[in-house]
């Protein structure tokens, strides 16, 4: 009798371990609503998820919820085009977004791109700062230990940063091999990277003391890049990287002038972004392909997916 009270016992630890482990997964999200195709999502310390989307829509999820609804939507006031770009910086309490016109057109096609601020507690806006000419695509956003935000400029190749307080952006630089720029991401130790997703590299930027930029240092990989996309910092100097050409999630560790892959999904549908909430990635399931094929463009795709895939331990 003892021994069989003992394997009760044993059972039921095991249980409740198996359920307190499963507690501390977190769903997949669902954006409700149709037509959103996302470009990238961000996250708050306290497990909000936020989401982009073509229409000009920010959705948000609440702490572990598995579902996402619109939070801001497009109106006179903000001026919001389509979104790309969408990151949180909590020293601020804002939410920093990319506002471009939708080069998949016609609604909310013609406009500015900017890097607007919105408040986390509010949804007010915050600021708004246009992007100067040549027309240009607002497309990600980093921000730096001092609390400047960065944007890239896919179509120009260039880099433009906020300052705290500032009513301007300012021109990082401009580079031809920038042209087709996307993620950015500093490391823990102030080194900054960009990606490009037309070229496949990732280069690191060295920001001059007068706070332009300088060089252009490539980074090598051990695996080959398939259209590089949304990139975070996950913590030191490893980044997570989703790549939207083929679908891959990974989080790439960078030592000098070389980075190593380390490969969390392959088998995502168009994969443009990431985040990371406690030991879980969110990734993006985009199905942009709805706007890219002849044969698919105005049948209704699929919903957009927030798949949650565990960090390794």
């Amino acid at each position: 009798m003892r021994k069989a009270s003992i394997a009760i016992v044993a059972l039921a630890c095991l249980l409740s371990a198996c359920a307190s482990s499963n507690k501390s997964l977190l769903p997949n999200i669902q954006i409700m609503d149709t037509g959103v195709f996302p470009e990238s999502i961000a996250s708050a310390s306290n497990g909000i998820v936020y989401s982009g989307s073509t229409k000009g829509v920010i959705y948000r999820a609440l702490p572990g919820s598995s579902q996402a609804t619109a939070w801001i939507t497009h109106s006179e006031q903000n001026g919001l085009l389509s979104i790309l770009g969408v990151l949180v910086d909590e020293k601020s309490n804002s939410l920093w977004v990319c506002s471009a016109p939708n080069f998949f057109g016609p609604e909310l096609s013609k406009g500015v791109s900017s890097l607007k601020a919105f408040d986390l507690a509010t949804a007010k806006l915050k600021g708004s700062f246009d992007f100067p000419e040549p027309a240009s695509v607002c497309n990600d956003i980093t921000i730096e230990a001092d609390g400047a935000a960065y944007a890239s400029d896919t179509t120009n190749g260039r880099i433009f940063r906020h300052r705290p307080g500032s009513s301007k952006i300012e021109l990082v630089g401009a580079d031809p091999l920038l042209v087709g720029i996307d993620g950015l991401a500093f490391t823990a130790d102030g080194k900054f990277f960009v990606n490009n997703v037309r070229t496949n590299k990732i280069y690191r930027v060295a920001l001059k003391p007068d706070g332009s930029m300088g060089s252009l240092t490539p980074i090598q990989l051990n695996d080959k890049l398939g259209g590089p996309d949304g990139m975070r910092l996950l913590r030191d100097n490893h980044l997570i990287l989703s790549e939207s050409g083929i679908g891959r999630l990974s989080i790439i560790s960078i030592v000098g002038d070389k980075g190593v892959m380390k490969i969390l999904r392959e088998d995502l549908e168009s994969s443009p972004g990431a985040t990371v909430v406690g030991d879980t990635v969110y990734v993006v399931k985009s199905s942009i392909k709805y706007l890219l094929q002849p044969d698919l463009k105005g049948k209704e795709p699929p919903p957009a997916i927030l798949y949650a895939v565990p960090l390794p331990k």
